[in-house]
């Protein structure tokens, strides 16, 4: 009942405001002006005249196994499912943060950005013939916030979500809107009220739901799964959506080996490899196909992502990692360079920033601008921030390696850490451990030789290779010294600043700030960055933000973010792709591979 009441004091409150509210617009950006114009017909990286028809086989190493479609659940869901959802946004793949219309065809923020007005297209469907109504952008809103993904991106910002009429809905900030905000809309899939008024939506499933994108689940087994093409999608011409979804049927057939997979593709048995292995990628395709040309090997530079695409995580609410001097240590321990020669081809770039291969990493010595930022909080700073660029070691032969554990060895030292019998104690006699925990059963190559100069200073150190469910719970529970995660960024990247790194998010169970990372410098330089107006602006907060990150030694960075390696077979049209530089050939919403279409 007093939820209810809420929702009607909102309704009422909105109702008024939406009598004043600016005129809509086709798309919406905070950082820079939009590209595409009001009357654009479709994404330059998308041909309208693509033949709709044939057949699309990818691999896939998850197992089908649930259908909810919920974000974070601890049964992944089946690769391919976000096919089956429209959302409010989604961002081009040609421009920094630009936001276009897929269910909303209007939107419109108020003079003091506190409020964002949401107008659905009148066309929009589910797939059982119901119409997509503002009933359904509330109840998907109000079960995400029972999650983590809620919790996280959507609770802190949002006060509230009103209905105005069917169509139309407004969303009142807490403070003022920022791009980070608008590009958390873009991760908000749409659920079906009326599906789910007597089904459990958080359920996993293997009864695939209501769906309202250009594709439906047709069959599947726990080994495959085919999607084939509503006929009769409702968003078959709006602009964002024309000349994709071309394929009348997408499959994904379960592979889990890779050695197997390979063989397969080479095989023909299904049409596009993404390699992330260097080795294979050098010497595993020198078959008579790729020599006569009916089997393609392209790489494509993106920039979706920026940051680490790996790292391993230092649980600062560890006794023993609660100094950063031992962090520094554990960081000046880890050769990458060998690892990068021996196991990589030497194809791998280390990441020396939170946001490397972008705009927003730091350089060298901090800017005029970034002095700036960082003055009022420079007595809570290393002074060496201010006079040091900040550098991993680098070791092109062993002496290199050698040099950088020796001043790891002082660093312990410095902490209170001594060897004894070739152990590693506290002033009480208490050995150094470290646990170091991953869900990937091919970095243990990586963590190994690691593990082994880790030794070398005494440090018991072992490795825990966990699967998915009891990863999880590992996460909740915050039971690990070291974790090696993913630790991307979205580009630009202000959307997820809050997650990783704030105070407020270092208790969150699930939460993206596994460092646990409780720092008033970094919260106000989050909160900062957060509210800059303008691109440029942004940049110099990111790289102020960068510095005292990289300083704390919260993360032991491993590889920047890779090219995409892929090989294909030559049986696909193929539209101009070179401007789709923010978006990967597959994944998330806006995937360049549904733009292809079959020959």
């Amino acid at each position: 009942m007093r939820l209810a009441w809420r929702w009607l004091a909102a309704i009422v409150l909105h109702a008024a405001a939406a009598a004043d509210k600016p005129p809509y617009q086709h798309g919406i950006s905070l950082l820079h002006d939009l590209k595409y114009p009001a009357d654009f017909k479709h994404f330059d990286y998308a041909d309208p005249r693509a033949p709709k028809g044939g057949r699309l086989v990818l691999s896939t190493t998850a197992p089908v196994r649930n259908f909810s479609g919920v974000r974070g659940g601890q049964v992944p869901n089946a690769m391919g499912l976000g096919r089956t959802v429209d959302r409010l946004l989604i961002r081009s793949a040609d421009e920094l943060s630009g936001l276009y219309g897929q269910l909303a065809d209007g939107v419109a923020l108020s003079a003091d950005r506190r409020t964002l007005f949401v107008r659905l297209n009148a066309k929009a469907r589910w797939h059982d013939g119901v119409p997509v109504t503002t009933a359904d952008v509330r109840f998907s809103y109000e079960e995400l916030l029972g999650m983590v993904f809620g919790k996280v991106y959507l609770e802190p910002w949002i006060e509230s979500l009103a209905i105005i009429n069917p169509r139309e809905l407004a969303i009142h900030h807490r403070d003022v809107f920022t791009n980070a905000n608008l590009v958390a809309l873009t991760w908000f899939p749409m659920r079906p009220a009326h599906y789910y008024a007597d089904r459990d939506p958080r359920a996993d499933t293997l009864v695939p739901p209501v769906g309202s994108g250009p594709y439906r689940v047709a069959k599947f087994d726990r080994d495959y799964i085919v999607y084939a093409r509503v006929d009769d999608y409702w968003g078959r011409d709006i602009p964002v959506n024309r000349g994709r979804y071309n394929f009348d049927e997408i499959r994904y057939d379960v592979y889990r080996d890779m050695t197997v997979a390979r063989e397969a593709f080479r095989k023909g048995l299904f049409d596009i490899h993404f390699e992330t292995d260097v080795g294979y990628w050098q010497t595993s395709f020198d078959i008579p196909a790729l020599r006569n040309g009916s089997l393609k090997k392209e790489v494509r530079k993106v920039r979706k992502f920026v940051g680490m695409q790996n790292a391993i995580v230092l649980n600062t609410d560890r006794e023993q990692l609660g100094d950063v001097r031992v962090r520094e240590a554990l960081a000046l321990a880890l050769d990458f360079d060998w690892q990068n020669r021996v196991l990589h081809h030497g194809a791998q770039a280390r990441a020396s920033s939170y946001f490397a291969n972008s705009m927003f990493a730091a350089k060298g010595l901090p800017t005029a601008e970034e002095l700036a930022i960082l003055a009022p909080f420079r007595d809570r700073l290393p002074e060496r921030l201010f006079v040091e660029p900040f550098r991993l070691p680098v070791s092109s032969d062993p002496a290199g390696h050698r040099n950088a554990l020796e001043r790891a060895r002082d660093l312990l030292g410095r902490a209170g850490w001594a060897v004894r019998d070739g152990v590693l104690v506290d002033t009480d006699g208490r050995p150094f451990e470290l646990r170091i925990v991953t869900q990937n059963a091919a970095f243990q190559r990586v963590l190994l030789p690691y593990i082994d100069s880790l030794r070398q200073l005494g440090i018991t150190a072992s490795l825990q290779l966990l699967d998915s469910v009891l990863a999880v719970n590992f996460l909740r529970q915050r039971d690990y010294d070291a974790y090696l995660r993913g630790h991307e960024f979205l580009n630009p990247p202000l959307g997820e600043l809050e997650s990783y790194f704030a105070s407020s998010t270092a208790d969150l169970a699930l939460g993206g700030n596994l460092a646990g990372i409780r720092d008033p410098v970094v919260d106000a330089l989050i909160a900062e960055a957060e509210q800059r107006g303008t691109i440029d602006a942004v940049v110099d907060v990111c790289r102020a933000l960068d510095r005292v990150l990289l300083w704390g030694f919260y993360h032991i960075p491993l590889q920047s973010p890779a090219d995409e390696r892929f090989l294909y077979w030559d049986k696909f049209g193929r539209p101009d792709e070179s401007s789709a530089k923010y978006e990967y050939l597959v994944g998330s919403s806006v995937r360049i591979v549904d733009s292809w279409w079959a020959r």
